[in-house]
């Protein structure tokens, strides 16, 4: 059976290296996202953005999942969980929201 304890371990003995990282990688790829929404730019283009920004926000929320797990419960825990979780919010929105305008002008 796989063992995932090396891996949380890494996770937590890293933990500002990690937030450093992701909380601006976060930011920015849902920032990229909306602005592509607004320009309007390709179907194709916009969801890459947005799952590249997915992929830094589930990392985020199962790298703060990581302190749950152990009993670390603070205020940092739950904002950076909920910043993950409102980045996957965003980007999905977007996605669904882009795909609607796609369709919309397929059946003009």
């Amino acid at each position: 059976m796989f063992d995932l304890e090396p891996l949380f371990e890494f996770s937590r003995n890293n933990c500002i290296a990690i937030c450093a990282f992701l909380v601006p990688a976060n930011l920015i790829t849902t920032l990229q996202t909306m602005i592509l929404v607004f320009l309007k730019r390709p179907l194709l283009t916009t969801s890459l953005s947005a799952a590249i920004a997915i992929t830094f926000a589930l990392t985020l929320f199962f790298h703060v999942a990581t302190w749950f797990i152990i009993g670390v419960v603070t205020p940092v825990t739950f904002i950076l969980g909920a910043l993950g979780t409102t980045c996957i919010l965003i980007n999905l929105a977007a996605i669904i929201y882009r795909r609607k305008l796609y369709l919309a002008r397929q059946y003009r």
